[in-house]
């Protein structure tokens, strides 16, 4: 497969590359690292708005979700600290995954961090498929906690290690493209055994299957030249970038690695050094991207989507098939991302998508406060209905073409390659310590805050989108090694960044 070659540009220099079938086929079986965290993402709001799951482990949600004499039930129902812990357990086990997993990518590379997250998640969904009473579910649970902190630390570094400059932005949405599969997936699945008298089993257990795929394809995957050469096996690196890059001219390209891991070399703290002002930029995108990514309020719809229907109206099956509908929509919205990321850029995606976010979560606020009121006593009309699902909707899609994606794309290539094994482990640690406080406190704030639940998330977004368009410069087309030269050049971090600094990120370096 033909692809272009590059000459230096204002932000740095595209070194020749062809786009090969390889570099495609080792990134989508990478990628499939995140089908383990969208399955999961999918599939427990769905089991836990399964009657027979409720009734076998949570009997007390059951009775209070069928409770019609309580008058804020309909905001309350579900309000259950046990049940919300059986979610949010996953996401502590995978923030405390996430400090191993950025020492083990250092010393072992991605590949065998992929391997050994597959298998946590196998074992995980296995337990969970098989389980008897809450604590083998919560077993399970973090078992899975350590297979998605695992994939999550190794997989969007990966792709932005092995894809050309030209198209990584596409190729790292492929991981954000393999959670949303995984979230319709789930939302089928969820579909079709609802109505099993233990469906809930197979939602669960049929998780080992993309677990299984990943531990096999992971046997197959060659190591990054980043990581090779790091581990001091550079003819091996020389060899696999010739491969990725399909031609065998990679001399100058091979010789900016090689500086890059020999600097990366003097650091022996990363997680010390990433707090040195001239790594201020990235250490504040790999903490506030996943912070504010969390808050934009998508794990409201994909943990608890069939919770949340039901909770505004919706009957099972209807609520399960609007879950069903919003996936789908996560995953062409998805393409939108994959297409137009390296030709439009970061920043038009993560404003376009913030704006169209927040007039979405306004309408919905409102139609909730309109219909239900502060005492949780409605029920929507089926237009009414139909008009609050297309807002979902909305919502939905705009996240899944800028926030979505972009949050794991952006902080995976920013961070040059002394402090990138702690820039990912934060971004991954920082991701899951806020998916867990949101995930188990997001039905007491539905209790408590009713529909201003909604405005409270859109508040974050109109923040977020603001942050965004002050202090974030535009990183397409710019090569990892020099992204120095995009925050020497922009208004604010510019303070931070030194003329040294951007010459010791690539030495032998000629500006155009």
């Amino acid at each position: 497969m033909a692809g272009g070659s590059f000459v230096s540009s204002k932000n740095g220099r595209q070194y020749e590359s062809k786009i090969t079938m390889y570099v495609l086929v080792t990134c989508f079986v990478a990628a499939m690292g995140g089908l383990l965290f969208g399955y999961d993402l999918g599939i427990t709001g769905g089991i836990t708005s399964m009657e027979t799951f409720l009734i076998k482990f949570f009997p007390s949600v059951y009775r209070q979700m069928k409770d019609e004499s309580n008058h804020d039930s309909q905001y309350c129902k579900f309000n259950n600290q046990l049940l919300t812990l059986f979610t949010s357990s996953l996401y502590l086990a995978a923030l405390v995954a996430s400090f191993f997993a950025s020492t083990t990518t250092r010393m072992m590379g991605c590949k065998t961090l992929m391997f050994a997250g597959g298998l946590f998640f196998l074992l995980g969904a296995l337990i969970n498929g098989f389980a008897i009473n809450i604590q083998m579910l919560i077993i399970g649970r973090l078992l899975l906690g350590f297979g998605v902190g695992f994939c999550n630390q190794s997989v969007p570094v990966y792709l932005s290690e092995m894809a050309p400059t030209s198209i990584r932005g596409a190729l790292n949405i492929g991981f954000q493209m393999m959670i949303t599969i995984g979230i319709l997936i789930a939302n089928l699945i969820n579909y079709g055994t609802a109505k099993l008298e233990s469906g809930w089993r197979i939602s669960l257990g049929v998780g080992a299957v993309p677990a299984f795929m990943l531990c096999v394809g992971s046997l197959f995957l060659g190591d990054t030249p980043n990581s090779l050469i790091e581990r001091g096996k550079t003819e091996a690196a020389k060899k696999m970038l010739q491969k990725i890059r399909g031609m065998d001219n990679v001399d100058e390209e091979f010789q900016a690695l090689v500086d890059a891991t020999e600097a990366a070399k003097d650091v022996e703290h990363p997680w010390k050094n990433i707090t040195q002002p001239k790594y201020r930029p990235q250490l504040t995108f790999c903490s506030l991207i996943p912070f504010f990514q969390q808050f934009t309020g998508i794990n409201v719809i994909m943990f608890y989507a069939p919770v949340l229907f039901k909770t505004l109206g919706f009957g099972n099956d209807t609520s399960l098939m609007s879950s069903v509908i919003t996936g789908g929509v996560n995953v062409v919205a998805t393409f939108v991302s994959i297409f137009s990321v390296d030709k439009f850029g970061r920043r038009i995606l993560f404003l376009e998508g913030g704006i169209q976010m927040l007039i979405c979560q306004l309408v919905v606020g409102i139609m909730i406060a309109l219909k239900f009121g502060v005492s949780g006593e409605g029920h929507f009309s089926s237009g009414e209905a139909a008009i609050l699902l297309f807002f979902i909707c909305a919502y939905v899609a705009a996240y899944a073409w800028s926030w979505g994606p972009l949050g794991w794309l952006v902080p995976s290539e920013i961070c040059s390659l002394e402090v990138r094994s702690a820039g990912q482990g934060t971004n991954v640690a920082v991701n899951m310590l806020f998916t867990f406080i949101i995930a188990q406190v997001f039905l007491p704030m539905l209790c408590h805050l009713k529909f201003g639940l909604f405005f409270f998330f859109a508040g974050f977004v109109l923040i977020m989108t603001i942050f965004v368009a002050l202090f974030l410069p535009e990183t397409r087309n710019v090569r990892i090694e020099e992204m120095n030269k995009v925050w020497k050049s922009h208004w604010f971090w510019s303070k931070f960044i030194s003329n040294d600094a951007v010459t010791e990120a690539h030495p032998h370096m000629t500006t155009a």
